[in-house]
């Protein structure tokens, strides 16, 4: 029997092969050494970069690589948009502004609470078990918590939040009208909440958004709807990924978790490693015109991707790039995107992961995984593992 042929990821890339989802890591590698920026014709056609210093640069030119369609496979044409991460300027300007204050630092701690009290209770279900699935029964149920109080929704909405982001990111990637009909899911829910919101303003964000104005117009429904449907689709999935990343790693790392569990004042830059080595977001850009980048002849309308794990892998950048080292003090990562376009909500990330890795390391005094064939993984434009059953020796 002839051999089977290797497969050429320069040429020829699949961001839903198994073996790219389960560990893209070596494939990036292979990239970055052999072609500036990759090709392949599958699921629509895309380029892909690897190295830290093309998507640093890349991210930051808006006036060739705009965001209007950041997805990884073509969206439906005249589908409903996200602003401001589908917008550019001028309109992403205004919109992106508009929330910044909402999203600060100061202004997301009146949420730590509230998110240290959902870890708690989670874990209060099962730490005495002996076993749980920490992605399925602790890190994905913490964002979901946390949206529907920030758009002051009842707590049960977090399971229908759920279900629409696994629609839309990891069935819907492959299966577009399922994306679509999540999102049209999500925005008649948000039109009913913005017609309530109208008639009772409160603290959350859809009633943030109502009270204020751009150059003294009220900020239009639509926009709301969506700008609200963006921190649903966007906050949860990839924070929930990067909780399980976190906690698949630790399972298999006994000394980083011995070292967490004794300085637990370590957590925040033991976060900002795991953001670094597991970030979970591939995002895209849409060129705008013809372009020749790096020797590669691009074309007006062609997707080109972002995999912000692999820039955070590139050894032009960071020293032994490919260990986890939780006390890294130099870490210019760029897990949540650069540029502009740099998620608006890495401060609310980056809490719900500390206070979920704070919460589970004063729980739980060990823990490995129960078996590590069991672990499965989604992939596409959010790579994170979807179930880490893990057990409490």
């Amino acid at each position: 029997m002839a051999k089977e042929q290797e497969k050429d990821w320069t040429t020829d890339y699949d961001l839903f092969d198994p073996a790219f989802v389960k560990d893209p890591y070596p494939i990036w590698s292979e990239l970055r050494g052999k072609c500036p920026i990759a090709h392949s014709d599958r699921w629509g056609g895309s380029w892909m970069t690897t190295r830290y210093e093309d998507m640093f640069a890349i991210a930051q030119d808006v006036q060739h690589f705009s965001n209007h369609d950041p997805q990884v496979v073509p969206r439906p044409k005249d589908s409903p948009g996200a602003p401001p991460i589908t917008t550019d300027p001028p309109e992403h300007t205004w919109s992106r502004r508009l929330l910044l204050p909402y999203f600060s630092i100061r202004a997301i701690e009146k949420w730590v609470p509230l998110t240290r009290e959902r870890c708690r209770s989670l874990l209060d279900s099962f730490a005495d078990k002996g076993e749980a699935d920490a992605a399925a029964d602790y890190a994905q149920q913490v964002p979901g918590y946390v949206v529907s109080a920030i758009l002051g929704v009842p707590q049960q909405m977090a399971d229908t939040f759920n279900l629409w982001v696994r629609d839309f990111f990891e069935f819907g990637q492959t299966d577009p009208p399922r994306a679509v009909a999540a999102r049209a899911q999500g925005l008649a829910y948000l039109a009913q909440l913005l017609q309530e919101r109208k008639q009772s303003l409160g603290e959350d964000l859809m009633s943030y958004l109502i009270k204020a104005n751009v150059n003294g117009q009220p900020v239009p429904d639509q926009h709301i709807m969506e700008t609200s449907l963006l921190v649903v689709i966007a906050g949860i999935d990839t924070t929930w990924n990067s909780i399980s990343s976190a906690l698949w790693h630790l399972a298999q790392h006994p000394e980083d978790y011995r070292r967490l569990v004794a300085e637990p004042e370590l957590i925040p830059t033991a976060v900002e490693e795991l953001l670094r080595a597991y970030a979970p977001v591939l995002m895209a850009r849409l060129v705008t015109e013809d372009i020749e980048y790096n020797g590669c002849q691009m074309a007006a309308g062609d997707k080109l991707i972002l995999p912000f794990a692999a820039a955070n892998r590139d050894p032009e950048k960071f020293s032994d790039p490919d260990s986890v080292i939780i006390d890294r003090a130099e870490n210019p990562h760029i897990a949540f995107g650069v540029g502009i376009h740099r998620c608006l909500g890495s401060n609310l990330a980056r809490m719900e992961m500390r206070i979920a890795l704070e919460e589970w390391v004063a729980r739980i005094p060990s823990f490995r995984l129960k078996d590590p064939n069991a672990v499965t993984w989604t992939g596409g434009q959010i790579r994170g593992p979807r179930s880490v059953p893990v057990v409490f020796p």
